[in-house]
């Protein structure tokens, strides 16, 4: 028997399936609770998940909680985003206009915009789907104080709408 075949038959293969997780089970049904990472951790290795995916998951979620502490430049207000190559490759041109498309109609501020693209980057799938790169955007939306709820509910809305955003 292989070593391979010794792994739970719900194992999944990178850090996005954890933030999934975490986000429809415990995160969004209610985010006043907050269970120890220990706790979390017995869960998501009892659900299938690895060790290494689910101590990257954390890692992610540690560094998204730093960039929300930190002050975002105030160059960044009206600025013009330029892609470098690898940011290109990773959110994909589809992905790009979306995030634009959300900049534009007032869902994201610049500072936000660069909490997306630095966890988007932060990501082991290369490129990250249009589908991914939403539940990004709504797992760094829900890390803001300061965000409008109806942006989270309209957000969510296009998440979990199979029918998708029509870009003009």
């Amino acid at each position: 028997m292989s070593e391979s075949d010794d792994r739970p038959i719900m194992m999944k293969e990178n850090i996005f399936d954890v933030l999934m997780y975490l986000f429809e089970h415990y995160i969004e049904d209610d985010p006043h609770i907050e269970p120890s990472r220990t706790d979390l951790e017995g869960h998501l290795l009892e659900a299938g998940f690895g060790d290494r995916e689910v101590s990257r998951a954390f890692d992610w979620l540690e560094d998204l909680a730093s960039l929300k502490e930190g002050e975002q430049p105030a160059t960044l207000s009206d600025s013009l985003r330029i892609y470098r190559a690898d940011e290109m490759t990773q959110l994909t041109a589809e992905g790009i206009g979306f995030i634009h498309y959300l900049e534009q109609n007032g869902v994201l501020t610049p500072g936000v915009r660069e909490q997306i693209i630095d966890r988007a980057q932060a990501l082991e799938s290369h490129p990250i789907s249009l589908d991914q790169l939403k539940w990004v955007i709504l797992m760094v939306l829900f890390n803001q104080p300061t965000e409008e709820p109806a942006d989270l509910g309209w957000l969510e809305d296009l998440v979990y709408d199979d029918q998708g955003l029509t870009l003009h």
